[in-house]
Formats: structure tokens, sequence, C-alpha cells
């Protein structure tokens, strides 16, 4: 019986919501949990009052990659003694099972998991694109889970259950939300405003999240062309906004992808340009394979493909994002981990 087990993983919000799902299952079925993150990125404010969590340990690591020289050395010997230093928790706690998120701050534990030859590594890969950590880890991995692989044992993705509770078939658009993540993007925002006026002329209200950097910006702006739009920068109350929705401009993080399916709303992705790997794109292009979305990169971003989108036959879309992903994934995976363990 697995009494203990380690959630490793964040930087980014996609990662640290996938940690969550897993946090949350395991402590429903009473297993203690202990989190290893960075202290750079979001993982402390995501856990660090955690108390489903019964000990957490943020280390100083930060990425390698695209650092050069000195930098790259200096990374990789961070790693290393951060490495070891996790190998010793693993001894003090028995540890037997490693659940991996990916992101930078994966890396020491997840090294470790490997050099403790009596614990099984378990790899969650957001992304159709697999990040460089999960690239070198999966080899030594007990199993590795992917919405986007065709060969994992669970397809769906781990989607907080207030996405599906709130999901409903879309008949018409009379609600936009435009989505830029909870940084923001601003190609995103100069676009809602560029066709916000067409928008209110339509009788199609507006919901937008800007980010905290942009949000005086567009809120003045909309104030400018007398538009009473929900404008906010960051909310905990996404799958409320995303139900009040008929649409939606998304970018095509994975996590945001797999809630926006959940809640069966049909969205036009805007991939960021400068993912890794070009992950955003390669995500959507999955979805939009199936006719199940639409697409567009930010270059090409036009008016007229957006209005067509809205035009189109919103229903069936609704419809048919409703088998595109099943709810429990998380305890699907779980009972795996478990099982094999």
């Amino acid at each position: 019986m697995i009494e203990t087990v380690v959630v490793t993983g964040g930087g980014t919000g996609g990662h640290l919501k996938v940690a969550d799902a897993f946090i949350d299952e395991l402590f429903k079925r009473g297993i203690n949990i202990i989190f290893i993150g960075s202290s750079n990125g979001q993982d402390k404010f995501w856990f660090e009052n955690d108390i489903r969590i019964k000990e957490k340990y943020f280390l100083d690591t930060k990425g390698v990659v695209n650092k050069k020289g000195f930098g790259k050395i200096a990374s990789l010997f961070n790693i290393f003694s951060k490495t070891i230093y996790c190998l010793n928790l693993y001894f003090k706690y028995k540890i037997k099972v490693v659940i991996s998120v990916g992101g930078f701050s994966a890396a020491p534990a997840t090294f470790a998991s490997i050099l403790k030859r009596d614990c099984n590594l378990y790899i969650h890969e957001q992304n159709s694109k697999m990040g460089k950590l999960n690239e070198l880890t999966s080899k030594f991995a007990t199993e590795v889970f992917s919405s986007f692989d065709d060969n994992s044992l669970v397809k769906d993705y781990p989607v907080s259950n207030e996405f599906f509770n709130s999901s409903r078939v879309r008949e018409k658009v009379k609600t936009i939300a435009f989505f830029g993540g909870s940084q923001g993007a601003v190609c995103i925002n100069d676009f809602a405003l560029k066709v916000a006026s067409k928008l209110n002329e339509m009788g199609i209200k507006i919901i937008h999240q800007t980010g905290k950097n942009d949000f005086e910006r567009v809120k003045n702006e909309y104030k400018r062309l007398n538009i009473n739009a929900d404008v906010f920068d960051f909310s905990k109350e996404i799958p409320l906004k995303m139900s009040k929705a008929d649409f939606a401009v998304s970018r095509a993080g994975a996590s945001t992808l797999w809630e926006l399916c959940a809640n069966h709303l049909p969205t036009l992705f805007v991939p960021y340009k400068y993912a890794a790997s070009d992950h955003q794109y390669y995500n959507a292009k999955v979805l939009k394979d199936k006719n199940l979305c639409f697409l567009q990169r930010e270059d090409e971003l036009s008016e007229d493909y957006f209005f067509e989108a809205l035009n189109s036959d919103i229903h069936k879309i609704s419809i048919e994002l409703i088998s595109s992903i099943n709810p429990n994934a998380t305890s699907q995976i779980v009972d795996i981990i478990l099982k094999k363990s």
C-alpha cells in the first residue's frame, strides 16, 4: 500500500493545474502528498499554503533551455545538487512513487526518482510536442500519460469537474469571450478591441480577460467605445465566465484547450507564437483536424475569418465537443499508478 506520493513540476499555470488535479485526487484517497517545486515561477503562489499537502519543498531551480556558456553550466550544477537533495528526501520518506507534470520545477525530483532504483516515475505530458525534460526522462518512466498520444493508457486530460459541470450545448452566439491567459495576450486584446464595435452592433455581449499588464488600457478603450463589456485581468471564476460564453477566442495551452472542450465551447485558437516547439499550434491542430475548432496564427488573424467562424454551425461543433474529452481522467490515471506500484 502506497502511503506517500511525490508530486513535482510547475513553473507555469498549465503544469500547476495538472499538479493540482493529482494532489486533489491523492488527497481524497487519504494518501500523503509531498510537493516539490521551484521558488522561481508560480509554484509557491499555488501551493505554499495548501493544507492538502503534507510537506512542501520549493527549491531554487531555473530552466536550462536557452542558457549559454557559464549560465548553462551553473544551471546544470544547481540541478545536480538539488537532485541529490531530493534523493535524500526520498530515502527519508521511503518514496516509491513520483508523479511529474513537467516544467523546469520538476527536474531535480524527476532525476532523483530515476537514481532511486525502487522508485516508479510517472509522467504527465500536457502538450502535443513533448517538453525537453519529459523527452529526456520518459525513457526511464514506468508510464507516460498524454492526451495527444494514441498509445497513452488514458487519453483524457485532467480537467477540473467545474468545467464539465457548467458545460452546455451552444445554439447561437449571444456572448463571446476573449481569453489571453493569466498573463494576458496583447494580440488577442488588440483583436478584441478591433471587432468590439461590430460585435456590439450585432447585440453580442463581450467577456474579456486582459491579463494584469494590459487591464487598464483595454478597460479604458471599451469605455471610450461606450461598450459595456465584462473586463477583468484575472479571475478564479473562469469556469463561470466560460459557461456564459457561446464562442471564445483563446490561446492554445493544453489546460485551457481541454477546459474549453470540457465546457463544449466552440473556440478560435490563436497560439502563442513563441511557445516551445510551437506546441500551442500543434495542440489546437489536433482539434482543427477533426473540425472541432477554428485556428489562426497571430500574424494571419483576420476579421473575415473570425466573423465566418461566428456564422458557422456552432451548434454542431458544440455537440461534437462533448465526446472530445471525458471526466475522471485524474482518477483513472491514479488508479493505474497505484495498481502498477
